[in-house]
């Protein structure tokens, strides 16, 4: 039997992450995700399918963000009809976040077509509600520490990957007539010290791996998140303005919250008026009182709820309520999604924000190149929203000690675990410049093998196993 991988995406960009495998007459696709970011990567998501989606037997998801899972909806619209497996927490943020991302890709169209600013006449989804809820049914959930069977000559096991509820490293079998070969993804991996997510599972061998390579060449130490808040807080509060901060509904906003609660509580910030404008943040909160064993938080629901609030916690539902928020001056704290700033609610308050001088943008997670979070971070003059240079004169903050990513010595640190080297390692979900470096240091420190994928590339990983 032959194992070979043809690599869809994640290759040389943080988004898009589809790897396929053909294990003997077995076809598997590990995660099914958008590009998101530079327009060039953003077409990919409308060409077809690279493979018929039909022929593919099964689907294994590592998490729940978008750009792992966001183009299963459209996958199946393609005719995939076969078992999607992911954790019992991950099940539960699809259908919030499948559903969230088709709605705004909607609402985008719409949007597009009363602005005319699209190309496209008139503009489209690339898949509705509709289609995302096709989906559901497909999931098949299992618990880490499992070994399950999938089909005649494979299996897997999910590890906790600490990078989000529900997060998985996934340790692939392949069972060959002599031989059981073991593949290893290892997701996208979290942080050693989150303050609700246990870090990364050990792993100690793979003949295979693929490791993510986002922070691959950069150390990013997080010793105290909450003095890098009391600090954009304090200052912002001084000039007189509003704290914005986009950020990611699932995980960074419930970060986020807990922080926000210890500083006010022990009075290191002001007590001011919090607004999570994200309905997905707010349902995706509830979801950590239902999954208790998938983080560490170690308190009942009443007291997680509690850690959770500051006095003056507002959840925005509507969108008129969501609106009125741009008639607040200052003293007050936004938090709306996506993170990205590839869409949403946050649109709206970047482009009434980003021109006031009093007001402060706080950029809390990785931006993929070519994402208007990244171009803030780059210090652009203006950025372009519903068809719009909007012109930056307000203050921004890059804030990356809340990184949900493993930094490069946490990477090094989880690897250096492995007690044989692997056959290959594919460094992957990472910007191009970055994987050169990272792939020449794994190499270098370690001794292993290292090919760095491109887009559409397959390699052969066994042969008459």
């Amino acid at each position: 039997m032959d194992v070979q991988v043809k690599f869809l995406g994640a290759t040389g960009t943080v988004t898009g992450s589809r790897y396929l495998l053909d294990i003997g007459n077995f076809r598997l696709l590990f995660d099914c995700g958008l590009f998101q970011g530079l327009k060039e990567l953003r077409l990919r998501n409308w060409e077809a399918f690279p493979v018929k989606a039909d022929s593919i037997d099964a689907v294994i998801i590592s998490h729940a963000h978008i750009d792992h899972t966001g183009y299963l909806p459209r996958l199946v619209k393609e005719g995939f009809k076969g078992p999607i497996y992911c954790t019992p927490p991950t099940a539960s943020l699809l259908e919030i976040m499948l559903l969230d991302s088709a709605k705004l890709q909607e609402e985008e169209a719409l949007f597009a077509l009363k602005r005319g600013y699209s190309k496209h006449d008139p503009p489209k989804p690339l898949y509705t509600s509709e289609d995302a809820a096709t989906v559901f049914p497909l999931l098949r959930e299992h618990g880490y520490d499992q070994e399950i069977t999938i089909s005649d000559n494979t299996s897997f096991v999910f590890r906790d990957a600490g990078h989000l509820l529900g997060s998985a490293i996934t340790e692939l079998y392949v069972h060959g007539a002599t031989q059981r070969k073991k593949i290893v993804f290892s997701g996208d991996l979290g942080r050693n010290h989150d303050a609700l997510l246990r870090p990364p599972a050990i792993i100690t061998a793979a003949d295979i791996l693929f490791i993510e390579s986002t922070y691959g060449n950069k150390d990013n130490p997080a010793p105290d998140p909450e003095a890098d808040l009391e600090r954009i807080v304090t200052g912002a509060l001084a000039k007189g303005g509003v704290v914005l901060i986009p950020a990611f509904a699932v995980g960074r906003t419930q970060l986020l919250l807990y922080h926000l609660h210890q500083l006010m509580e022990t009075n290191r910030i002001p007590d001011i008026p919090v607004y999570i404008d994200s309905p997905m943040a707010i349902s995706a909160t509830y979801l950590y009182y239902r999954y208790p064993t998938y983080h560490k938080a170690q308190f009942n629901q009443t007291e997680f709820a509690r850690k959770l609030e500051t006095n003056m916690l507002m959840f925005v539902k509507t969108s008129e309520h969501s609106k009125r928020l741009n008639e607040i001056k200052s003293n007050a704290i936004i938090i709306s999604s996506s993170g990205m700033m590839a869409g949403g609610r946050i649109l709206h308050h970047l482009y009434h924000r980003l021109p006031n001088a009093q007001d402060t943008i706080v950029v809390s997670g990785y931006q993929a190149e070519g994402t208007r979070g990244r171009n803030l971070i780059d210090r652009a003059p203006a950025i372009r929203i519903f068809g719009e240079d909007v012109p930056v004169r307000c203050t921004v903050e890059n804030m990356t000690s809340l990184s949900g990513h493993a930094d490069k010595q946490e990477l090094f640190e989880w690897m250096g675990h492995f007690q044989e080297a692997p056959k290959f390692v594919f460094p992957i979900h990472g910007e191009k410049n970055n994987i050169d470096a990272y792939a020449d240091e794994i190499s270098h420190r370690f001794g292993w093998k290292v090919l760095k994928p491109v887009y559409l590339e397959s390699v052969q990983l066994f042969r008459g196993i």
